[in-house]
């Protein structure tokens, strides 16, 4: 039985005064793509994240680094409000490394923070469709019969009403808890398998889109730890007839978004035709399981694009297509995909004409 938040014996404490200082929690990727958190206090309210401190954690618990050297730094990266915590607190979303000063294995930030200063003059904005399901503490789906199953898909995307919609009391924390945090969220929708959503982040500039949708996820699984609930990225949480999770992914560079982008928008297709496979192997763990070219998917193996088509790899919005300019949706990467990796995989490819980095 999952342990809820006692909101009514907390809620006179995060009323008391906390003088000058504030609290600032340190978020991270750990060793296997999840995320991890630790509290210090400061002084006061940072200026900018130059003064926020360096700070170090276990690595040898995290996945991260050998029991004889497992110290892992965390160097801040972007400040976003804390909703938990209210008031001027903070999360600050760190990356790791070394001791030696190498990025950790871990820390894809590094190298795509290089691949968006080369490509700055192209202004590459992403917005990236986070899908993820909902699981009760025992490891059933949320809201579904115990032991049995709902009704067929049809009624549950962007669904209303009861048997439709499950957590949307959740769902709702979870989007105000971003706008407050500073996360540019910009939309949130019942996903095609009950018990299974999507919030959208975007459109970001370079390295804000990673950033921005490391620290959503955070906000979401932070909420429904409070609700006693799971959230689960995996690409195909469920076997048989039931949709998988993806992070179907928005790009575009300036010239896109600009009469007579058409022609731009077709160029970065025949790109990514050719650079199909470096692509799926940053793109997400299982991500096989979900690309069967079923239930509104491209098959793994094959590249394909097209107008309107979501069984495609690439589409182009209908709405693009009528007039001449905008953007692209990659629909491969899996709900697990590191941000950092496919929004660099795109600029790569796209602006700097190399391949997607494996690293």
């Amino acid at each position: 039985m999952a342990m809820l938040a006692r909101k009514d014996l907390l809620g006179p404490y995060l009323t008391l005064d906390q003088g000058k200082k504030i609290q600032a929690e340190y978020v991270w990727i750990d060793g296997d793509g999840g995320l991890r958190c630790k509290t210090c206090t400061l002084p006061g309210i940072p200026k900018s994240i130059d003064e926020l401190r360096i700070w170090d954690f276990d690595g040898s618990s995290t996945n991260q680094a050998p029991g004889n050297d497992s110290d892992v730094y965390l160097r801040p990266a972007a400040i976003f409000r804390d909703p938990f915590r209210g008031g001027d607190n903070i999360l600050v979303l760190a990356e790791c490394y070394n001791n030696d000063g190498t990025p950790n294995r871990t820390n894809y930030r590094h190298h795509a923070k290089k691949v968006m200063d080369q490509a700055k003059d192209e202004h590459p904005w992403f917005g990236l469709e986070q899908e993820y399901t909902l699981f009760d503490a025992d490891g059933s789906p949320y809201g579904w019969p115990k032991g049995g199953f709902p009704g067929p898909q049809g009624p549950y995307y962007c669904g209303v009403g009861t048997g439709k919609v499950f957590a949307r009391d959740l769902i709702e924390a979870h989007y105000r808890a971003c706008l407050y945090a500073g996360v540019n969220i910009s939309g949130i929708n019942a996903e095609v398998m009950p018990s299974q959503w999507e919030f959208q982040v975007g459109p970001c500039e370079g390295i804000d889109m990673g950033d921005h949708l490391w620290m959503a996820r955070f906000l979401l699984v932070r909420c429904a730890e409070e609700w006693g609930i799971k959230v689960s990225f995996h690409p195909k949480p469920l076997k048989g007839d039931w949709n998988g999770a993806g992070c179907h992914s928005n790009f575009s560079t300036e010239a896109m978004r600009k009469e007579g982008g058409m022609k731009v928008i077709e160029s970065a297709i025949e790109k990514l035709s050719k650079r199909h496979l470096e692509h799926i192997a940053v793109y997400g763990e299982d991500n096989d399981l979900r690309l069967t070219g079923r239930h509104e998917t491209g098959h793994i193996g094959t590249f394909s694009s097209g107008v309107a088509n979501r069984g495609a790899s690439i589409r182009i919005p209908r709405a693009v297509a009528a007039k001449g300019f905008g953007y692209l949706e990659d629909r491969r990467p899996a709900s697990n995909v590191d941000p950092y990796r496919v929004s660099a995989a795109l600029v790569e490819t796209v602006c700097l004409n190399v391949g997607a980095n494996k690293a």
